[in-house]
């Protein structure tokens, strides 16, 4: 329905990096009661496959940072590199509602939680969210092959869900998104990563602390479980933020370098949203 209009969540124009990191709390706040409860489950799953690797490794909660150093750091690498590709991997899993989202809110609507969940083509975004995962554990492991897999790697959902190219032409386009305008999408995508890990960081060891300083019980002896669940209860809010501006920022480079704005505004009336978001090839 092209006569719809844009809405606040995502005008139709180039915007301001502020005005994206705005449009993407905006649209989590839209979709929080599809995107939060997944991201919860998601963040706890991530706990679940990280645990052996902590051990492994010799973390422990509150810092997850070994306990006794030996002079090795082979276990903690990969357990860094594994928790940059969960992470990644669920970022890219919550982007498929995420960019179903954003791609109504840019034509003027607020979708149902049913419709979110029917477009999210979870049988091509799910291969694409585990090869991205995967990537990013492979460049995590170089050190700082970790910033170019996840500024290049974020669109590939939102591309699959909006674009309607075929799912092995994805990656490439979500790349050539993120490289366009000298690199600004994939420099916005590392800045978003940037200031929610700090919020993770400051109100999950926050919240532990505080505990520990109310006294109501001895805080170090349920270290584990204290944080894990300050963790989980985070990254439920953080992954679909960093998944929302994801949908938002794949949009907003196709207005930006495409014209997707001018399309949508020379529409008919009638043309299906699919046919009006899909990239012309």
């Amino acid at each position: 329905m092209p006569d719809a209009g844009p809405t606040a969540v995502l005008p139709r124009r180039p915007l301001t990096v502020g005005e994206l990191l705005d449009a993407a709390v905006l649209l989590l706040r839209d979709q929080a009661r599809v995107l939060v409860p997944l991201a919860l489950l998601l963040a706890l799953a991530e706990q679940a496959v990280l645990h052996p690797l902590r051990m492994l490794a010799g973390a422990e909660p509150p810092y997850w940072w070994p306990a006794e150093f030996d002079g090795s750091l082979a276990g903690y690498w990969l357990l860094l590199a594994a928790g940059a590709g969960t992470e990644a991997a669920i970022v890219a899993l919550l982007g498929a509602p995420a960019a179903r989202g954003a791609g109504a809110a840019l034509l003027g609507r607020r979708p149902a939680p049913s419709e979110l969940l029917r477009g999210a083509r979870v049988g091509v975004t799910l291969p694409a969210a585990v090869l991205v995962g995967l990537t990013v554990t492979a460049a995590g492991l170089t050190g700082p092959g970790w910033f170019l897999a996840y500024a290049l790697l974020g669109l590939v959902v939102p591309v699959l869900v909006l674009d309607g190219v075929p799912a092995h032409l994805a990656p490439w386009r979500a790349a050539r998104l993120a490289g366009r305008v000298s690199a600004r999408a994939a420099a916005i995508r590392l800045l978003g990563y940037l200031g929610w890990w700090l919020i993770r960081l400051g109100i999950g060891l926050g919240l532990y602390q505080g505990l520990d300083m109310l006294g109501l019980f001895d805080v170090s002896a349920w270290a584990l479980p204290v944080t894990i669940a300050a963790f989980t209860a985070v990254n439920a809010l953080a992954y679909p933020a960093l998944a929302c501006l994801d949908a938002v920022l794949h949009l907003e480079t196709r207005i930006r370098t495409e014209g997707l704005d001018i399309r949508l505004s020379r529409a008919p009336a009638g043309v299906p949203e699919p046919v009006l978001l899909a990239a012309h090839r």
